[in-house]
């Protein structure tokens, strides 16, 4: 997957099957729409990235537009870009709304973006109206991690849909191409005299006038469900859900509360779901899942420092789950500083088990019956082999390794097995020897 520009437990199987309901439920929820329908024309409020969630609510305003038989489509655009293959996405979306006789516009507010990503969407509506200190562009694809021919290719590719869509509506290809090729970036008065949009409008109401729609409107924004694909094809996101979910699941078994297991195992399935969704890097995936195994090992350690080396090496696969997946280079920056903060997290949380949860450890042992092996017990009944033995005052069932054992004799602990002491006779100290005047 490729970025245009910048911007941008339960321990059952039941909780898995929860997690699965409650996504398809969500799947199900519809957009959330600011007016009453039947108006004639459908507002998208896009002041959003271009991702899967703004792909799925361009989708949903087309099919609010259908249902509704509207005339047009308006897309109040402020984006600063996202995904390329979102963007094809809803340029093809804009494609059949025209194919279904519902012409598709897009309003850039003052001060507003049609940045990257969104440059081609606007550029595939069939008019653009810009406002007062708005800005289309700048449009270069950057593939952050990929090679110098994939970026060319994907350059080249873009050149050509960026153009091919100004020839369609009439407007200067060869601005566009600039757009592109030389990452320029036009203002609202700029944009004008280039023609690479179609006017000017001061608000949404005069820019609804100029096209000649009526000024009433059904609002499309983004639902519960688009919400979710939004943040899960947030690569930040996919990466710590994973990372902190194993986390929490490992705390959770050195410290039970069941809450954290629960938290823990939500958080790792909505982890892959969201590597699902933006095809996030295998590599990255198996480095995470690696430091997770490192830090379930701290269970058996308790030492804390497979805990923080497990950290570290999750660190490393959320940074390469990026690169995996091309980026703009601000979000690149953002993933060194998580890489960074995950290895803190992990020392933190080592300490936390080297000076909390072990003390505590060795505590429970030196309290239960891990505490026995070691220490000297005295006969109260005669070992023949079995017998009861008295430690510390407290009358245990025990048998002897060492043959028959007098009542009275002292001997040692060697192991517990199953409430029974196993003892052998503790040898007899020898006599000091005797102090003598020369």
């Amino acid at each position: 997957m490729k970025r245009l520009g910048p911007g941008q437990a339960s321990r059952t199987p039941r909780l898995v099957l929860a997690v699965a309901g409650s996504l398809f439920l969500l799947a199900l929820a519809p957009k959330v729409l600011g007016a009453p329908p039947s108006s004639g024309v459908v507002v998208v409020n896009f002041d959003v990235p271009v991702d899967p969630g703004s792909s799925s609510m361009m989708a949903g305003a087309l099919s609010q537009a259908e249902t509704d038989h509207a005339t047009a489509i308006v897309i109040e655009m402020n984006t600063p870009g996202g995904l390329l293959s979102d963007m094809t996405d809803i340029v093809t979306t804009i494609g059949q709304a025209n194919q279904s006789g519902i012409s598709t516009y897009t309003y850039i507010p003052p001060n507003g973006l049609a940045a990257s990503a969104g440059s081609y969407i606007a550029m595939a509506s069939n008019s653009i109206l810009m406002g007062p200190g708005s800005v289309i562009g700048p449009s270069t694809p950057i593939v952050v991690g990929g090679t110098d021919l994939e970026q060319n290719h994907t350059e080249g590719a873009m050149i050509s849909l960026m153009v091919s869509l100004a020839d369609k509506w009439g407007r200067n290809s060869t601005a566009a191409y600039d757009m592109v090729y030389s990452d320029t970036a036009y203002s609202a008065s700029q944009a004008g005299s280039y023609h690479v949009d179609d006017g000017n409008a001061s608000s949404l109401q005069q820019a609804l006038s100029e096209w000649g729609l009526p000024s009433s409107y059904s609002t499309v924004q983004e639902g519960t469900y688009d919400q979710l694909l939004s943040a899960l094809s947030n690569e930040n996101v996919v990466g710590l859900l994973i990372f902190l979910g194993g986390l929490a699941i490992v705390i959770d078994f050195l410290h039970p509360t069941l809450v954290l297991s629960v938290v823990g195992a939500i958080a790792v399935v909505a982890g892959l779901v969201g590597a699902e969704v933006v095809g996030a890097s295998a590599l990255g995936l198996v480095v995470i899942a690696v430091g997770v195994g490192l830090m379930l090992l701290e269970l058996q350690l308790g030492h804390g420092l497979a805990m923080v080396s497990g950290a570290v090496v999750g660190g490393v696969g959320v940074y390469l789950l990026f690169l995996g997946v091309g980026l703009s280079s601000s979000a690149a920056d953002i993933t060194q500083v998580e890489a960074v903060g995950i290895g803190g997290i992990g020392v933190v949380a080592g300490l936390y088990i080297r000076w909390v949860i072990g003390p505590l450890r060795a505590r429970r042992n030196l309290t239960g019956s891990e505490s026995l092996p070691g220490k000297v017990a005295v006969a109260a009944t005669a070992l023949s082999p079995t017998g009861e033995v008295r430690l510390e005052g407290v009358t245990w069932r025990a048998r002897s390794l060492s043959g028959d054992i007098a009542q009275g004799e002292r001997v040692k602990v060697r192991s517990v097995e199953k409430l029974v002491l196993l003892v052998e006779r503790e040898p007899a100290s020898a006599p000091e020897p005797a102090q003598g005047i020369a």
